[in-house]
């Protein structure tokens, strides 16, 4: 390895600025970067103001708060290691909003330390790794004047709204962003805070089904049995959906779908999961989904369909007795490799509108895409990932696939021609996008001596090793 990254003088500099580096987290923290809500849109600009001042006192070069046409990209780059790899680092520094505000045990943007826990939104997803990562840049300025490898940052503000912005900014700054691989840092450890790599992502296909009838409530007492009931309409065409045996029934859907390998199966099998225990953390009566594949396959590796909200009707107190004008409902497929959302969501579309009565008009939108990850296990940057989470959280890492969806991933993928090595520090626990969201500091301080061992060991690869693309 190119230099040792647990020498005195580096672990001397992050003990001595330890309460510092601490503060510095707070202050990011405490600014409500919330995308999804347009009365925040100053604090989202504030916050990539914030970071942008943050890199260039590390020493980041080219640093710039840029527009997308939603939030800004924070970008940066530092490129003097000659011969090195090139690694592009992404974040984001958006997060979640906040209600129900009254379940939060401190107030969500004023962030407490309680044992070793940072407490705030954001704390974990995503401004606590974002924040891992210029900790480890800082460390590495001040103990050596340089990097072992050459980083370019992209820091986005809009993942937890609408990633589209990125999308298009990553397309028009193509020739800006040529490099070896991908680090993305918005993924976590397996279950008992078990250190690991996520090698797959699923992808996502969003909908939404408007049943309309009339262009007003009907009394149900002389309408009903002369019309049809959107909301039983929209009953039925959600019962047909999937089978009893949790198969989606949309014809075509599992086109392409490529089963895991045995060898994929037995990295799963050896992953320390508890199903018991798993179902009691949820509340969860029983364990279900689609037949012949356990808990993990479904939830990582194997596509589904789900309803995210409905509604319609009268949801008051008391009674009205009423047809309703209009029902609704969001329903979303998580897809894995080889499916395209786009034809998911043509197939979803075109078998709603079959089964539909003609009794009612039906709309179906679509709300979304992104597209499944997938990145080799013994890839040469997955592989130096491994070797610095061993070093510093003291054990092999494990390989899993989660079921969420990170559509940048695919962006870097298809678009740049990168592969993608998603290496996340946060529990499994943390309570993201739920009220009193935290990060283990133990994870958060180790995280950033990862980052420094991950840098050095990526210095002795070689960047053709890496699958670059010729650009």
């Amino acid at each position: 390895m190119t230099t040792n990254t647990t020498d005195a003088t580096l672990e001397t500099f992050l003990d001595e600025n330890h309460d510092r580096r601490i503060e510095s987290y707070k202050d990011l923290l405490r600014i409500p970067s919330i995308s999804a809500l347009p009365q925040h849109a100053d604090d989202c600009r504030a916050t990539a103001e914030w970071i942008a001042t943050d890199l260039r006192a590390s020493g980041i070069e080219h640093v710039s708060v840029e527009p997308t046409g939603g939030h800004p990209v924070v970008y940066g780059d530092w490129l003097h290691a000659d011969g090195a790899p090139t690694v592009i680092v992404y974040c984001h520094y958006d997060v979640q909003p906040v209600d129900p505000l009254e379940l939060w045990t401190s107030p969500p943007f004023e962030p407490v330390v309680v044992g070793d826990r940072m407490l705030a939104r954001g704390a974990s997803d995503d401004k606590g790794q974002l924040h891992i990562h210029l900790r480890a840049l800082e460390a590495l300025f001040a103990t050596r004047g340089r990097l072992p490898v050459n980083l370019k940052f992209i820091f986005e503000g809009d993942e937890e709204s609408s990633a589209e912005h990125l999308d298009k900014w990553v397309n028009e700054n193509r020739d800006r962003l040529t490099a070896d691989f991908v680090v993305i840092s918005d993924t976590g450890f397996f279950d008992g805070n078990l250190p690991s790599i996520t090698v797959g992502l699923r992808g996502i296909m969003y909908a939404q089904i408007d049943v309309v009838g009339s262009r007003l409530d009907l009394h149900s007492g002389v309408y009903g049995g002369a019309v049809d009931n959107p909301a039983n309409v929209l009953a039925r065409i959600i019962t047909s959906l999937k089978g009893p045996d949790g198969r989606i029934l949309i014809p075509g859907f599992y086109d392409g779908v490529v089963s895991l390998t045995e060898r994929e199966r037995e990295l799963l099998t050896e992953l320390p999961f508890d199903e018991d225990d798993y179902r009691r953390r949820i509340d969860a009566t029983a364990l279900t989904g689609e037949a012949g594949f356990t808990t993990l396959e479904r939830r990582g590796a194997r596509p589904t369909l789900d309803v995210n909200g409905i509604w319609g009707g009268f949801t008051g107190e008391g009674s009205k007795t009423i047809i309703p004008a209009h029902a609704h409902a969001k329903v979303s497929c998580r897809l894995v490799p080889n499916q395209d959302p786009e034809v998911i969501f043509a197939s979803f579309k075109a078998f709603v509108e079959d089964i539909a009565p003609p009794t009612v008009r039906l709309t179906v939108t679509s709300l979304g895409t992104g597209r499944p990850s997938l990145t080799p296990v013994d890839h040469p940057a997955t592989q130096a990932a491994a070797r610095a989470l061993e070093a510093t959280f003291g054990r092999a890492p494990l390989y899993i696939r989660e079921g969420g969806s990170i559509p940048v991933c695919a962006t870097f993928e298809e678009t740049l021609g990168l592969p993608v090595v998603l290496l996340g520090f946060d529990p499994p626990d943390q309570q993201a996008h739920a009220p009193n969201e935290w990060m283990d500091l133990n994870n958060y301080e180790r995280g950033i001596r990862t980052v420094v061992r991950m840098w050095d060991e990526v210095a002795d690869l070689d960047p053709s090793s890496l699958g670059q693309t010729p650009h």
